[in-house]
């Protein structure tokens, strides 16, 4: 009889229980399991600052899976990306304001159109993509770090623009009294109603993205962020995969920055800053670019960080520089022990 017997093939259960082990971590629906049900019991503690940190959070959400598309899939470092949540919430205001008595700030801007919120929405979000589509125009003809000072150009003449040009927009002194969401009737004002609105809109379009990276689009940009030549040598053409990638980045942007003036209402250039798209690209390379769950991971440590100092007890000031510290620290270890961010490459499933 011989020593060696054919190999008989497994199941796919016996396999995957196979290789488990009693070191291995602990599965992920466990711990998003965990953090839901620790969102549910502050919930039921403090439902309005929940509903707050879960608004601010969906917002940065979109934000982060929009900048994914084209740093984490396509490898091009933009720094222009709250240039375009700029836009949008501007866009949005001001297709939403209602030119009012002589004296008031809609008459001192050029345009005040009183919009319904579905049509203001989907107005910022096209001229949002348009502008995406125009700075892809300009800075895709530059590559590596040619490519980050043209999106560092772009992003600080559009807040000059914002903050310098009152007429157009009030310039520092910013738009006030933007109208909050009314759907059929309904005028969403407390922060739960406003929640109950912005998480499907979060689901679908995060969901889209999704479809989108494991679709033959977002295979195609990882082949050019892995190596572009050898892309290019294979059909695909990079400069127009990019192009469309900055165009729908720069569309769910707005449709973030449109979400944030209608929830704040009120909106002024510094929310939209240098600052704002450093921060943002810190955000994904802490999470984890080129895929779905780093967006998710970075934006949940940014956004309750801040939060959690609050319980520290220390001063305002001194609180935003410990913050700024605490970024710092943690950008610097990750680049050193995980490059690849918390979530890595292993959850793509690509």
């Amino acid at each position: 009889m011989s020593l060696i017997e054919p190999s008989k093939e497994l199941p796919p259960q016996a396999v995957r229980h196979s290789a488990q082990s009693p070191d291995d971590p602990v599965p992920a629906w466990m711990l998003w399991g965990l953090l839901l049900l620790l969102i549910v019991l502050l919930y039921a503690w403090r439902p309005t600052y929940v509903s707050h940190l879960l608004v601010m959070f969906g917002i940065y959400l979109l934000l982060s899976t929009s900048l994914n598309l084209v740093t984490g899939f396509g490898g091009l470092m933009s720094f222009s990306h709250a240039a375009f949540y700029g836009i949008g919430a501007y866009a949005y205001a001001v297709a939403r304001l209602q030119a009012g008595p002589s004296g008031d700030q809609a008459e001192s801007i050029i345009w005040a159109a009183g919009w319904p919120f579905v049509p203001a929405i989907l107005f910022a979000m096209a001229v949002g993509a348009l502008f995406g589509w125009l700075v892809s125009l300009v800075t895709l003809r530059f590559r590596g770090d040619y490519f980050v000072f043209a999106t560092l150009g772009i992003q600080m003449i559009i807040f000059s623009v914002l903050y310098n040009w009152v007429e157009l927009v009030r310039g520092p002194y910013g738009l006030y009294g933007i109208p909050r969401p009314d759907l059929f009737g309904w005028s969403l004002r407390d922060s739960w109603q406003y929640l109950l609105m912005l998480v499907p809109v979060v689901t679908t379009v995060v969901g889209a993205l999704w479809i989108v990276y494991r679709s033959e689009f977002g295979l195609k940009l990882k082949a050019m962020r892995e190596d572009e030549r050898a892309a290019m040598s294979t059909g695909i053409a990079t400069n127009r995969m990019a192009g469309l990638a900055m165009t729908i980045a720069a569309g769910v942007a707005a449709l973030a920055g449109a979400s944030y003036a209608s929830y704040v209402t009120y909106i002024d250039p510094t929310s939209f800053s240098l600052s704002e798209s450093i921060f943002l690209v810190a955000l994904l390379m802490l999470g984890g670019a080129g895929n779905l769950t780093g967006p998710v991971v970075g934006t949940l440590i940014m956004v309750a960080l801040p939060e959690a100092m609050r319980f520290v007890g220390l001063p305002d000031a001194v609180a935003a520089n410990v913050r700024e510290i605490i970024y710092g620290g943690l950008l610097a270890g990750l680049m050193f022990w995980r490059p690849q961010g918390i979530a890595g490459e292993r959850f793509v499933g690509t």
